[in-house]
Protein backbone atom coordinates (compact mmCIF):
# COMPACT_ATOMS: atom_id res chain seq x y z
CA UNK A 1 0.00 0.00 0.00
CA UNK A 2 1.40 3.39 -0.96
CA UNK A 3 1.76 6.34 1.33
CA UNK A 4 -1.16 8.04 -0.46
CA UNK A 5 -3.34 4.98 0.11
CA UNK A 6 -2.44 5.03 3.81
CA UNK A 7 -3.41 8.69 4.01
CA UNK A 8 -6.68 7.97 2.24
CA UNK A 9 -7.66 5.45 4.93
CA UNK A 10 -7.52 8.04 7.73
CA UNK A 11 -8.87 11.34 6.38
CA UNK A 12 -9.80 12.84 9.76
CA UNK A 13 -6.35 12.03 11.14
CA UNK A 14 -4.61 13.50 8.09
CA UNK A 15 -6.70 16.66 8.36
CA UNK A 16 -5.84 16.98 12.06
CA UNK A 17 -2.07 16.42 11.87
CA UNK A 18 -0.94 17.52 8.41
CA UNK A 19 -0.98 21.18 9.33
CA UNK A 20 1.62 23.50 10.87
CA UNK A 21 2.51 22.62 14.45
CA UNK A 22 0.82 25.67 15.94
CA UNK A 23 -2.45 24.79 14.19
CA UNK A 24 -2.73 21.25 15.55
CA UNK A 25 -5.66 20.75 17.90
CA UNK A 26 -4.44 17.88 20.07
CA UNK A 27 -7.96 16.98 21.17
CA UNK A 28 -9.15 16.64 17.58
CA UNK A 29 -6.04 14.69 16.57
CA UNK A 30 -6.32 12.41 19.61
CA UNK A 31 -9.95 11.68 18.82
CA UNK A 32 -8.97 10.99 15.20
CA UNK A 33 -6.62 8.29 16.50
CA UNK A 34 -9.63 6.65 18.14
CA UNK A 35 -11.73 6.87 14.99
CA UNK A 36 -9.98 3.87 13.43
CA UNK A 37 -11.25 1.81 16.37
CA UNK A 38 -14.64 3.55 16.38
CA UNK A 39 -15.53 4.34 12.74
CA UNK A 40 -18.78 6.07 13.73
CA UNK A 41 -17.10 8.24 16.37
CA UNK A 42 -18.59 11.74 16.44
CA UNK A 43 -15.44 13.78 17.00
CA UNK A 44 -17.39 17.02 17.14
CA UNK A 45 -19.51 15.80 20.06
CA UNK A 46 -16.43 15.22 22.20
CA UNK A 47 -14.88 18.53 21.20
CA UNK A 48 -18.08 20.20 22.41
CA UNK A 49 -17.64 18.39 25.74
CA UNK A 50 -14.09 19.72 25.99
CA UNK A 51 -15.31 23.22 25.15
CA UNK A 52 -17.90 22.87 27.91
CA UNK A 53 -15.28 21.87 30.48
CA UNK A 54 -13.19 24.88 29.49
CA UNK A 55 -16.18 27.14 29.97
CA UNK A 56 -16.65 25.73 33.47
CA UNK A 57 -12.98 26.43 34.21
CA UNK A 58 -13.30 30.04 33.05
CA UNK A 59 -16.46 30.53 35.11
CA UNK A 60 -14.87 29.12 38.25
CA UNK A 61 -11.58 30.97 37.86
CA UNK A 62 -13.21 34.29 37.07
CA UNK A 63 -12.05 37.01 34.74
CA UNK A 64 -8.36 37.96 34.69
CA UNK A 65 -7.44 34.88 36.76
CA UNK A 66 -3.73 34.24 37.23
CA UNK A 67 -2.22 30.91 36.07
CA UNK A 68 -2.31 29.28 39.51
CA UNK A 69 -5.98 30.11 39.91
CA UNK A 70 -6.70 28.65 36.47
CA UNK A 71 -4.78 25.49 37.37
CA UNK A 72 -6.83 25.18 40.56
CA UNK A 73 -10.02 25.59 38.55
CA UNK A 74 -8.82 23.01 36.01
CA UNK A 75 -8.16 20.51 38.77
CA UNK A 76 -11.55 21.14 40.34
CA UNK A 77 -13.45 20.73 37.08
CA UNK A 78 -11.53 17.80 35.63
CA UNK A 79 -10.82 15.71 38.71
CA UNK A 80 -13.50 16.63 41.24
CA UNK A 81 -16.47 17.46 39.03
CA UNK A 82 -15.74 15.30 35.97
CA UNK A 83 -14.04 12.55 37.99
CA UNK A 84 -11.08 11.87 35.69
CA UNK A 85 -8.51 9.51 37.19
CA UNK A 86 -5.35 7.65 36.34
CA UNK A 87 -6.08 4.02 35.53
CA UNK A 88 -3.47 2.26 37.63
CA UNK A 89 -5.50 -0.96 37.83
CA UNK A 90 -5.52 -1.61 34.06
CA UNK A 91 -2.74 0.60 32.74
CA UNK A 92 -2.22 -1.23 29.42
CA UNK A 93 -5.84 -1.29 28.31
CA UNK A 94 -5.89 0.33 24.83
CA UNK A 95 -9.01 2.25 25.85
CA UNK A 96 -6.78 4.37 28.09
CA UNK A 97 -5.32 5.89 24.92
CA UNK A 98 -8.60 6.69 23.16
CA UNK A 99 -9.79 10.13 24.26
CA UNK A 100 -13.46 9.28 23.82
CA UNK A 101 -13.06 6.26 26.11
CA UNK A 102 -11.08 8.31 28.63
CA UNK A 103 -13.85 10.91 28.75
CA UNK A 104 -16.60 8.29 29.02
CA UNK A 105 -14.91 5.90 31.46
CA UNK A 106 -13.16 8.70 33.40
CA UNK A 107 -9.90 6.72 33.33
CA UNK A 108 -6.69 7.21 31.39
CA UNK A 109 -2.92 7.06 31.34
CA UNK A 110 -0.61 10.06 31.84
CA UNK A 111 -0.43 11.14 28.21
CA UNK A 112 -4.16 10.87 27.40
CA UNK A 113 -5.10 12.71 30.60
CA UNK A 114 -2.43 15.30 29.80
CA UNK A 115 -3.87 15.91 26.33
CA UNK A 116 -7.32 16.52 27.79
CA UNK A 117 -5.80 18.73 30.50
CA UNK A 118 -3.80 20.78 27.99
CA UNK A 119 -6.69 21.20 25.58
CA UNK A 120 -9.20 22.24 28.25
CA UNK A 121 -6.57 24.64 29.60
CA UNK A 122 -5.90 26.12 26.14
CA UNK A 123 -9.58 26.72 25.57
CA UNK A 124 -9.79 28.34 28.99
CA UNK A 125 -6.95 30.72 28.14
CA UNK A 126 -3.94 28.95 29.68
CA UNK A 127 -1.21 27.59 27.41
CA UNK A 128 0.54 24.50 28.75
CA UNK A 129 3.28 22.32 27.29
CA UNK A 130 3.62 18.57 27.38
CA UNK A 131 6.73 17.16 29.07
CA UNK A 132 8.10 13.73 28.19
CA UNK A 133 9.51 13.15 31.66
CA UNK A 134 11.15 9.72 32.06
CA UNK A 135 8.52 7.08 32.71
CA UNK A 136 5.61 9.47 33.13
CA UNK A 137 4.18 12.19 30.90
CA UNK A 138 3.58 15.56 32.59
CA UNK A 139 2.52 19.08 31.63
CA UNK A 140 3.91 22.44 32.63
CA UNK A 141 3.14 26.11 32.63
CA UNK A 142 6.01 28.47 31.89
CA UNK A 143 5.62 32.13 32.81
CA UNK A 144 8.03 35.02 33.00
CA UNK A 145 8.67 34.40 36.70
CA UNK A 146 7.62 30.82 37.36
CA UNK A 147 7.48 27.31 35.99
CA UNK A 148 4.78 24.98 37.28
CA UNK A 149 4.99 21.21 36.62
CA UNK A 150 1.67 19.35 36.84
CA UNK A 151 0.79 15.65 36.94
CA UNK A 152 -2.68 15.04 35.42
CA UNK A 153 -2.42 11.31 36.22
CA UNK A 154 -2.46 12.20 39.92
CA UNK A 155 -5.35 14.70 39.97
CA UNK A 156 -3.28 17.64 38.76
CA UNK A 157 -0.69 17.52 41.53
CA UNK A 158 1.87 20.33 41.31
CA UNK A 159 5.33 18.77 41.59
CA UNK A 160 8.32 20.32 43.31
CA UNK A 161 11.91 19.81 42.17
CA UNK A 162 12.40 17.45 45.13
CA UNK A 163 9.42 15.33 44.08
CA UNK A 164 10.65 15.18 40.50
CA UNK A 165 14.06 14.05 41.73
CA UNK A 166 12.41 11.36 43.84
CA UNK A 167 10.69 10.04 40.72
CA UNK A 168 14.00 9.95 38.88
CA UNK A 169 15.58 8.11 41.79
CA UNK A 170 12.88 5.45 41.61
CA UNK A 171 13.70 4.86 37.95
CA UNK A 172 17.47 5.30 37.91
CA UNK A 173 18.47 4.44 41.47
CA UNK A 174 19.89 7.87 42.22
CA UNK A 175 22.19 7.91 39.15
CA UNK A 176 20.40 10.71 37.26
CA UNK A 177 20.06 14.25 38.58
CA UNK A 178 17.16 16.46 37.63
CA UNK A 179 18.11 18.92 34.90
CA UNK A 180 16.21 21.23 32.61
CA UNK A 181 16.46 18.97 29.56
CA UNK A 182 14.26 16.41 31.32
CA UNK A 183 11.53 19.05 31.49
CA UNK A 184 11.88 20.27 27.91
CA UNK A 185 8.57 20.90 26.14
CA UNK A 186 7.33 18.20 23.78
CA UNK A 187 5.91 19.21 20.40
CA UNK A 188 2.34 18.32 19.51
CA UNK A 189 3.48 15.91 16.84
CA UNK A 190 5.82 14.24 19.34
CA UNK A 191 2.88 13.84 21.70
CA UNK A 192 0.82 12.16 18.97
CA UNK A 193 3.74 9.88 18.10
CA UNK A 194 4.04 8.90 21.74
CA UNK A 195 0.31 8.14 21.96
CA UNK A 196 0.53 6.01 18.83
CA UNK A 197 3.66 4.23 20.02
CA UNK A 198 1.89 3.29 23.27
CA UNK A 199 -0.88 1.65 21.24
CA UNK A 200 1.61 0.00 18.90
CA UNK A 201 3.44 -1.59 21.84
CA UNK A 202 0.18 -2.88 23.32
CA UNK A 203 -1.02 -4.39 20.05
CA UNK A 204 2.34 -6.02 19.33
CA UNK A 205 2.34 -7.50 22.82
CA UNK A 206 -1.15 -8.86 22.14
CA UNK A 207 -0.05 -10.09 18.69
CA UNK A 208 -2.86 -8.04 17.19
CA UNK A 209 -0.96 -7.38 14.00
CA UNK A 210 -3.86 -5.85 12.08
CA UNK A 211 -4.33 -3.10 14.65
CA UNK A 212 -0.58 -2.66 15.01
CA UNK A 213 -0.32 -2.10 11.26
CA UNK A 214 -3.06 0.52 11.43
CA UNK A 215 -1.08 2.36 14.11
CA UNK A 216 2.18 2.22 12.14
CA UNK A 217 0.42 3.56 9.05
CA UNK A 218 -0.61 6.59 11.07
CA UNK A 219 2.84 6.97 12.61
CA UNK A 220 4.15 7.30 9.07
CA UNK A 221 1.57 9.96 8.32
CA UNK A 222 3.04 12.00 11.18
CA UNK A 223 6.69 11.08 10.47
CA UNK A 224 6.94 9.82 6.86
CA UNK A 225 10.73 9.39 7.02
CA UNK A 226 10.84 7.26 10.17
CA UNK A 227 13.05 4.32 9.22
CA UNK A 228 11.94 2.32 12.25
CA UNK A 229 8.28 2.63 11.33
CA UNK A 230 8.96 1.81 7.67
CA UNK A 231 10.71 -1.36 8.89
CA UNK A 232 7.87 -2.19 11.28
CA UNK A 233 5.26 -1.66 8.59
CA UNK A 234 7.17 -4.03 6.35
CA UNK A 235 7.37 -6.68 9.06
CA UNK A 236 3.67 -6.31 9.80
CA UNK A 237 2.84 -6.64 6.11
CA UNK A 238 4.93 -9.79 6.16
CA UNK A 239 2.86 -11.13 9.09
CA UNK A 240 -0.24 -10.63 6.96
CA UNK A 241 1.37 -12.16 3.85
CA UNK A 242 1.25 -8.88 1.95
CA UNK A 243 4.57 -9.72 0.32
CA UNK A 244 4.81 -6.97 -2.28
CA UNK A 245 4.26 -4.26 0.33
CA UNK A 246 6.61 -5.99 2.76
CA UNK A 247 9.37 -6.22 0.18
CA UNK A 248 9.07 -2.55 -0.73
CA UNK A 249 9.21 -1.38 2.89
CA UNK A 250 12.03 -3.67 3.99
CA UNK A 251 14.16 -2.72 0.98
CA UNK A 252 13.46 0.94 1.67
CA UNK A 253 14.49 0.45 5.30
CA UNK A 254 17.79 -1.10 4.27
CA UNK A 255 18.45 1.79 1.89
CA UNK A 256 17.76 4.24 4.70
CA UNK A 257 19.69 2.39 7.42
CA UNK A 258 22.16 -0.02 5.78
CA UNK A 259 24.30 -0.23 8.91
CA UNK A 260 21.47 -0.71 11.41
CA UNK A 261 21.98 -3.41 14.03
CA UNK A 262 19.14 -5.46 12.59
CA UNK A 263 20.09 -4.93 8.94
CA UNK A 264 21.40 -8.49 8.66
CA UNK A 265 18.14 -9.92 9.99
CA UNK A 266 16.09 -7.82 7.59
CA UNK A 267 18.27 -8.96 4.66
CA UNK A 268 17.61 -12.55 5.68
CA UNK A 269 13.89 -11.92 5.50
CA UNK A 270 14.31 -10.58 1.99
CA UNK A 271 16.59 -13.40 0.87
CA UNK A 272 14.53 -16.24 2.29
CA UNK A 273 10.83 -15.72 2.97
CA UNK A 274 10.32 -13.04 0.33
CA UNK A 275 12.56 -14.71 -2.25
CA UNK A 276 10.13 -17.62 -2.34
CA UNK A 277 7.36 -15.25 -3.36
CA UNK A 278 9.13 -13.42 -6.16
CA UNK A 279 11.60 -15.81 -7.78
Amino acid sequence: MSRDEDRGKYPAFVEAVCVPEDQIDLARAGLAIAQAEYPDLDIGRYLIKIDGMAEQVRNRAGEHADPLRLIAALNLVLFTKEGLRGNSADYYDPKNSFLNDVMERKRGIPISLSVIYMEVARRAGLNLSGVGFPGHFLVKYVGSEQEVVIDPFHRGAILTAEELQERLDQIYGGKVALHKNLLAPTSKKQILVRMLNNLKSIYLQQEDFERALSIVQRLLIVEPSSAQDIRDRGLLYLKQECFLQAKADLERYLNMAPDAEDAGTIREYLLSTLKLQFH
